[in-house]
């Protein structure tokens, strides 16, 4: 039987620059799962989206960084795209909110360069995980063991490391969001 997410809520944290298909197909299958999905950004409005420099369609943010409470949600995902985490990584709410599912011990989903906002909020110390390849150096900087493979999964925190990956990493998110707090 498929991990169901029924009742769960996810939030996406994404910025202007955001890889189009890393938001788009993570989100569509937490959603055919069950969950209901909010998009967490830095500014209100929208987002602009990219299909590696072309630009892609935008999205609505439902919630801003500086409004949102992670509190509110079971689980998080951090799609990549090299702009967007350059611009959450320098928004103190951004880096919080990230933080603070770490510290609830609650499943999170990055994918290529998304982990550039994990380093920014210390939290990959002492962690396995794999990115797109030219943030090795960073995360391993950071205290991470970083790992080239499909995806990886370290007590809740699900990476991947580029577009093609995303079959496995949605199978993946899907199943760890199911079991929740790790």
């Amino acid at each position: 039987m498929a991990a169901t997410l029924k009742g769960k809520r996810i939030a996406f944290l994404a910025a202007d620059g955001v890889e189009e298909v890393e938001y788009t197909k993570p989100r569509e299958a937490v959603e055919n799962a069950g969950a209901r999905v909010e998009l967490v950004s830095i500014e209100s409005g929208s987002i602009q989206a990219f299909n590696h420099l072309d630009h892609g369609k935008q999205y609505q943010v439902d919630v801003t960084t500086k409004e949102a409470d992670a509190g509110a949600y079971d689980a998080l995902v951090l799609p990549g795209g090299v702009a967007n985490p350059d611009f959450l990584r320098t928004d103190p709410d951004a880096v919080r909110f990230v933080k603070s599912f770490f510290e609830a011990g609650k499943p999170v989903g990055v994918i290529c360069h998304g982990p550039w906002t994990l380093v920014e909020a210390d939290v990959v110390r002492g962690r396995t995980i794999t990115s797109w390849p030219s943030l090795r150096t960073d995360l391993t900087n950071a205290g991470a063991k970083w790992v080239d493979q499909e995806v990886v999964t370290d007590n809740g925190l699900v990476s991947s490391r580029k577009p093609d990956d995303l079959p496995a990493f949605c199978d993946k998110i899907v199943e760890e969001f199911a079991e929740g707090r790790h």
